[in-house]
């Protein structure tokens, strides 16, 4: 037992950062959940333990430097290291033309997809050069952090803002044998899946679904995504088959985006 590594996710008390720890708890890591809302957190956390996986847990705001090395220091003080961590926790913003948009979404959107995955790779990093042992920090990208999408421009840019995180963090911490990666999921059916299908029928006036399902359509593999699909990449960056894989920002989306 001692010798098994610790993987840190935050924003996991659903949805695909629930489903990443669930994963990676398969794959044999212990794990440390994150999230807000700390009704849903324990409720998670209790489902994991009922299921026999090693788990703690820490509410937290990703927004909040403190927050992220309080996170840090709490699978520290319970399973004695950071092996790897995840900065899944995101939102997706307000959804509507670009002249239409709010500078307190903007600052949102910007607080947790960016400075969240900003203090969170700086809390890990710290961590991890002090172990001297290495280990991976991986972030929730998109495919809008690959190409920009109509009527989500604040969205579009907190990604390619972790695109460029993710590289200049990949530079700085390789020589200390630490990998940063990226996921890019595409069209996954989940609550913020549900938030902008509902934000897309207020601006377009499309039907309910409909949206979703004409994202949907340009998907080669000719299916939507599940968070089982983004957890078996996200599994691969965590292993050690990955070690030579650094500064990438990896789309897993069924064939929308090309790069």
């Amino acid at each position: 037992m001692a010798n098994k590594k610790v993987a840190v996710i935050t924003g996991s008390a659903q949805g695909i950062g629930k489903e990443l720890a669930s994963r990676l708890a398969s794959d044999g890591f212990r794990i440390v959940l994150s999230d807000v809302n700390e009704s849903l957190l324990q409720e998670t956390a209790n489902e994991f333990e009922n299921k026999g996986i090693e788990v703690t847990y820490f509410v937290g705001d990703v927004t909040k430097p403190e927050d992220q090395q309080g996170l840090v220091q709490q699978a520290v003080d319970t399973f004695g290291s950071v092996d790897v961590f995840i900065n899944n926790a995101g939102v997706e913003g307000q959804v509507g033309p670009i002249t239409d948009v709010d500078p307190k979404s903007v600052d949102l959107v910007m607080d947790i997809n960016v400075k969240g995955v900003l203090y969170g790779i700086q809390a890990a990093a710290k961590q991890m050069i002090k172990q001297g042992t290495g280990g991976k920090i991986i972030n929730a990208c998109s495919i809008a952090g690959q190409e920009g999408f109509e009527m989500l421009a604040p969205y579009a840019a907190s990604k390619f803002a972790v695109k460029g995180l993710t590289q200049t963090a990949a530079k700085e911490l390789a020589r200390h044998k630490i990998n940063v990666n990226a996921y890019c999921p595409g069209i996954v059916g989940t609550g913020m899946w549900e938030r902008l299908d509902e934000k897309f029928r207020e601006h377009l006036g499309t039907k309910k679904g409909e949206a979703f399902e004409k994202f949907s359509e340009g998907i080669a593999l000719g299916r939507s995504q599940t968070p089982e699909d983004v957890a078996n990449l996200v599994s691969f960056l965590a292993s050690e088959d990955s070690n030579y894989i650094t500064g990438q920002s990896i789309l897993t989306d069924g064939g929308m985006v090309y790069r």
